[in-house]
This record gives C-alpha cells, sequence and structure tokens, in this order.
C-alpha cells in the first residue's frame, strides 16, 4: 500500500470538538442573553408561575406536620399558663375572702364601740380635687402652687394630699390659684401621732438630709423605732386623724444630749405629682363654740355715788 493512500484523519475516539474556552464564552453569552430577555421580556414568568402552582401542594403538604407541631406546643403552653393564671386567680380570691371577713368582723366591732362609747359618727371631709401648675421658683423652699383659689372654695390652711398620705398645706389662697408648703419645707410643721405607740409628737420639715424631716423635742429615751409609721393625730383641728406623714427612717441617741435626732421619710411623695386633694380644715366642720354665759352674782353691784 502506498503511503499517501494512508488515513491520517484521528479516529472517533480522540476526535475533539470546541474548546473549553469556546464553551465557556458561549455559555456565558447565553445566560446573559437569557437574563436579559427575561427582564426585558418576561419569558419565563409563565414557566416560573406554572412550576410554583405544580409545587404548592406539595410545599403545602410538607408544611403540615410542622404547623401541627408548632400549633401542639402552643396549645400546651398556653393550657399550662392559663391552669398557673387559675391556680393564682382561686390564691387571691382566698386570700380576698379572708380580708373581705376580717373587714366585716372590724368594722362590726367598730360599730358596736362606737355605740357603747356613744360616740358620734366621724367628720364628712369635704374636698375638692386640684392639679399643680407649678413649683415655686425659690430654690430654699418647697411649695407648689395649685389651680384652686378662693374662688373655688379653698380655705386657708387646708390639707393637701395624694393617693399615699399629706402632701402639705395650703398657706397662701388667691383668686383663682393657691400656694400650697410641702411638708419637707423649712417652715412647715404637722403634729404626728406614732402608730404602734400611739404617742403624740410634732414633726418639722427642713431636716439636714434632702426631702426628710425631723422629729424634735423627743427624749434621748423616747420608744420611736427605725420603721415606725406617723399618721396624722387630729389635735389642731386642721388635718383630719389617721392620714399617713411619715415613716422613721434613723434614730440618733447621743449620750451628751437630752434629746434624739430621729429623721422621718414623707410617705407622700411630691415629685412626680400632678393631681391632688384639698381637704377642708377640720376646725371650719366643728360647731361653733358657745359663748361663756356672764354670772350676775359674779359681777360686782355698782355703787351709788358718793359725796367727795
Amino acid at each position: 500500500m502506498a503511503i499517501g493512500t494512508l488515513d491520517r484523519t484521528p479516529p472517533p475516539f480522540f476526535r475533539q470538538g470546541p474548546s473549553a474556552l469556546t464553551k465557556l464564552t458561549f455559555c456565558s453569552a447565553l445566560a446573559v442573553l437569557l437574563m436579559v430577555a427575561d427582564t426585558r421580556f418576561e419569558i419565563t414568568r409563565p414557566l416560573r408561575a406554572a412550576v410554583a402552582a405544580a409545587l404548592y401542594p406539595l410545599q403545602r403538604g410538607l408544611l403540615v406536620p410542622v404547623e401541627a407541631i408548632g400549633e401542639a406546643r402552643d396549645y400546651f403552653s398556653g393550657l399550662r399558663g392559663a391552669l398557673e393564671r387559675a391556680e393564682d386567680a382561686r390564691i387571691q380570691l382566698v386570700r380576698q375572702s379572708e380580708r373581705a371577713m376580717r373587714a366585716d368582723q372590724l368594722q362590726a366591732e367598730n360599730a358596736r364601740l362606737r355605740a357603747l362609747l356613744q360616740l358620734r359618727p366621724g367628720l364628712v371631709v369635704q374636698s375638692q380635687a386640684a392639679q399643680i401648675l407649678y413649683e415655686s421658683p425659690d430654690p430654699y423652699s418647697r411649695k407648689v402652687v395649685i389651680d384652686r383659689g378662693s374662688a373655688q372654695g379653698v380655705a386657708l390652711a387646708s390639707p393637701v394630699i395624694n393617693e399615699a398620705g399629706i402632701l402639705g398645706q395650703v398657706t397662701r389662697v388667691y383668686l383663682s390659684s393657691s400656694e400650697v408648703t410641702l411638708l419637707t419645707d423649712k417652715e412647715a410643721a404637722i403634729p404626728v401621732l406614732n402608730a404602734r405607740t400611739q404617742a403624740r409628737s410634732a414633726a418639722f420639715g427642713g431636716a439636714a438630709a434632702l426631702g426628710a424631716m425631723e422629729l424634735r423635742f423627743m427624749a434621748g429615751n423616747a420608744d420611736v423605732q427605725v420603721g415606725d409609721t406617723l399618721v396624722t393625730s387630729g389635735v389642731d383641728g386642721i388635718y383630719p386623724p389617721g392620714l399617713s406623714v411619715a415613716r422613721v427612717a434613723s434614730v440618733d441617741r447621743k449620750a451628751d444630749s437630752g434629746f434624739a435626732r430621729i429623721l422621718l421619710t414623707p410617705i407622700a411623695k411630691a415629685d412626680g405629682v400632678h393631681h391632688v386633694l384639698v381637704l377642708q380644715p377640720i376646725g371650719l366642720q366643728l360647731p361653733a363654740r358657745p359663748e361663756p354665759v356672764a354670772d350676775s352674782a359674779s359681777k360686782p353691784t355698782p355703787k351709788k355715788g358718793a359725796r367727795r
């Protein structure tokens, strides 16, 4: 066989197509073309919608166990919480029932004691709500101004309270506003009663500690303890008895002094208070004192004019 007649083409096993670079370039261009066409003409949107519609039942079927497990967990946790709340409610109901029974017993006992001692009913204290307008600009005093004055029937020396207890006393009355001196002011004073020992004393403002009061003129061996609650005694004819005033914060019994230094913390805080209640002084509700009857026998008999 002549050499020129030999077939020099590679067998099919060794045949090679386009190069790898050519394939990469072609596929990249095709991908870019398809993305541009889909973005511009939305060619594949119907196809995606059809695939999504076909796969939706399968997705919902796969989510059913997950949702069932979550709902079961929420059900059991909610059931546990409801049982705990029901148990707490039963405990609170028992406590409230006990308090109600004790309140009924105390009310009945109070009524029996009043009837036994022939005491008249307690005074009905007239009151009206007021709003704090602003604080006094004087940095050395503790005073506030309320939006009620003489036009609304506010009287001088009227007690001012909030839901916690005594805040102060009206010291100046104008037509549509009034000035209230707080208990912590250096010029404030109030007669108090120790709820534990029933001992009367007087509390004063302007203590060294900021926002504190002081129980003055108490003997060094006086029965006063930290934590004692002081309430209004009602002996001054201004404050109704039994209103919370302060709590004993510290007791310093000095050996070289005959008096004890007792600091108090007011129960009613004036900071952050916007609405208060103005009470009518007790003295205005008490009956007037009878005029003393002149005894004719005690009067000296006028003598007849004597001659000089």
